[in-house]
């Protein structure tokens, strides 16, 4: 059951596809905006959004489109993405803070850095115009596993997540997986995003590195970039560059964490967010 101030949102994207999340908070205070990675769904994001609700924001934590309940739609070039985040702006009536993290983080650099000002602050999360290919190829192999023939239970898709995350405990219930995963009518558990949004990710002409560069460049808002130490997507040398793409970014190391920061130390990495987010 949902708490008082948890409620089901539903925004339009770009287009007019239908984008749902989860709003925390009080609808008085100023937006926070949520935007998880390639192939997760809102629910990545864990205490994250009670911590900034209970730190005065009016949080809403989206699912991407194609991704958990939103619509699935014919485009999901980085392009689209990003006019998704310009569309939602526009419906938050204020200028929010985004968390964007890996696809998130990126769609909200471009929004900002080519059409900005839009947003009161950016925080990237374990992303930037740099990325290590092998931890992308990596990522990318994951999100494919079970698309086709899926999981015949939710103890299955557990047991590939460990294989994926060995540095993480295997949840003894894996009933929680069954918010990230669908069942499809053969009964089989599949990754709940489209598809065709994994396909199209490995040949898409709107993200290229010369692109995030030059919308790091003109990123003036206040912005930090928060890095998971075990990281194999986000190096130290691309965080060096980033640093001086936009010098007045802060910058914060979560140690023991790999890509999926908020995932895999979420205490560290709320801390680190809000301790930032207060200095506005």
């Amino acid at each position: 059951m949902q708490s008082a101030t948890e409620r089901s949102v539903a925004l339009r994207g770009a287009g007019g596809i239908t984008l749902v999340g989860d709003a925390v908070g009080r609808a008085g205070d100023p937006p926070a905006l949520l935007l998880h990675g390639g192939g997760q769904t809102r629910h990545a994001w864990g205490a994250t959004a009670r911590a900034l609700a209970a730190a005065g924001y009016h949080v809403v934590a989206l699912d991407h489109r194609g991704h958990g309940d939103s619509e699935w739609a014919p485009d999901y070039s980085l392009t689209s993405f990003a006019d998704d985040v310009r569309a939602v702006v526009d419906q938050l009536g204020a200028p929010p803070v985004v968390v964007g993290a890996s696809l998130g983080g990126m769609a909200g650099m471009l929004a900002e850095g080519e059409h900005g000002p839009l947003l009161r602050a950016l925080v990237l999360v374990d992303v930037g115009p740099r990325l290590e290919m092998a931890g992308v190829r990596r990522v990318l192999s994951f999100m494919e596993s079970g698309l086709d023939g899926g999981f015949a239970s939710l103890d299955e898709a557990a047991d590939a997540i460990a294989r994926y995350l060995p540095h993480r405990k295997r949840p003894r219930d894996p009933s929680g997986l069954a918010k990230n995963l669908r069942q499809g009518a053969d009964g089989r558990w599949r990754w709940h995003y489209d598809p065709r949004f994994v396909r199209r990710e490995r040949g898409d002409p709107t993200f290229t590195r010369e692109r995030l560069v030059e919308a790091a460049r003109r990123l003036r808002l206040p912005t930090m970039l928060v890095r998971g130490r075990m990281s194999d997507v986000l190096s130290e040398d691309a965080v060096r560059e980033f640093r001086e793409l936009v010098p007045h970014a802060a910058y914060a190391d979560v140690a023991g964490a790999h890509h999926m920061v908020a995932g895999d130390d979420n205490d560290a990495f709320t801390d680190a967010v809000v301790g930032f987010l207060r200095g506005l």
